[in-house]
């Protein structure tokens, strides 16, 4: 079963197939810098995924050659070219003044880098080329990456006077250690495919030829899986990045002794003794 997603904008296609939500940002000819109208899409496309139980797992992507190129530095340069004020993420201006900007940037933050992060049902980014500033953000906040192997990745924001935004200084850190990180947001190397997924930032490369079936694959793997222990699982990954370790380990116990009481794993144990594939449910 297929249904589209209104997101309200061109700027951020949606559809839920076979379980898997794919999310497509859709600006090809600004390598998908972001829009207001894509973020508010973004926002929408999550929420949608995020309540539906006809949504397992969501693979976010963008359309032609690119992943997201994140800011619209070109737009911002226009925006403050033609007024000299302070723009948005995609260049536009608007008013109510520095305090107001803050605002409206932590929530838009939150509702998308944030929503990918910490929703109870995996997340996946398929790059099929570039992925730079928040767009590397937004990345690396899913739970997987896979890239083309003629993908890369910078963070691009000390090109453009920029400190970073979207998360991925807290991304990064937790992927590849702070060191690492502090060298790759000072400098803004470019990192091929290949140097991206020795380092960690992704997980799997593969052929620009076989990424979205490769992707799909993953995906909807992980659409019928034990989606309740991967809501757990995942609550418990989260937690264990700031949580001290009585905490996590306490978390654990909750989980594992809920998961074990659910439809899903007496299916799952009693396939493995039958050796079967399990079949789950949900429930």
């Amino acid at each position: 079963m297929t249904r589209t997603i209104d997101t309200g904008t061109d700027h951020l296609l949606a559809r839920v197939e076979d379980r898997v939500a794919i999310l497509t940002m859709n600006r090809p000819e600004r390598r998908n810098a972001f829009s207001d109208e894509m973020l508010g899409g973004l926002e929408a496309a999550l929420d949608d995924a995020d309540r539906s139980g006809d949504v397992g797992c969501v693979v976010l992507t963008g359309a032609g050659q690119g992943f997201c190129a994140g800011g619209d530095v070109k737009g911002m340069a226009q925006a403050e070219g033609s007024s000299g004020a302070a723009g948005n993420r995609s260049g536009g201006t608007r008013g109510g003044g520095l305090d107001a900007a803050i605002a409206r940037q932590r929530l838009s933050q939150r509702n998308t880098a944030g929503r990918l992060y910490q929703m109870p049902k995996p997340t996946i980014a398929s790059l099929p080329g570039a992925a730079a500033g928040a767009g590397l953000s937004l990345a690396l906040a899913c739970d997987l990456r896979i890239a083309a192997d003629t993908a890369v990745l910078t963070t691009a924001f000390a090109k453009v006077g920029f400190s970073g935004d979207y998360g991925g200084t807290f991304f990064m850190t937790q992927l590849i250690g702070s060191a690492k990180a502090r060298e790759l947001y000072f400098l803004s190397e470019r990192l091929s495919a290949k140097e991206a997924e020795q380092l960690g930032l992704l997980n799997r490369v593969v052929s620009a030829a076989a990424l979205e079936s490769e992707t799909l694959e993953l995906a909807r793997r992980l659409a019928n899986g034990p989606t309740v222990a991967y809501r757990y699982m995942k609550e418990n990954l989260n937690r264990a990045v700031g949580g001290d370790l009585t905490e996590c380990l306490d978390l654990e116990a909750t989980h594992h002794v809920h998961t074990g009481l659910t439809h899903d794993h007496r299916n799952a144990v009693r396939a493995f003794v039958e050796k079967k594939a399990p079949v789950f449910e949900g429930r």
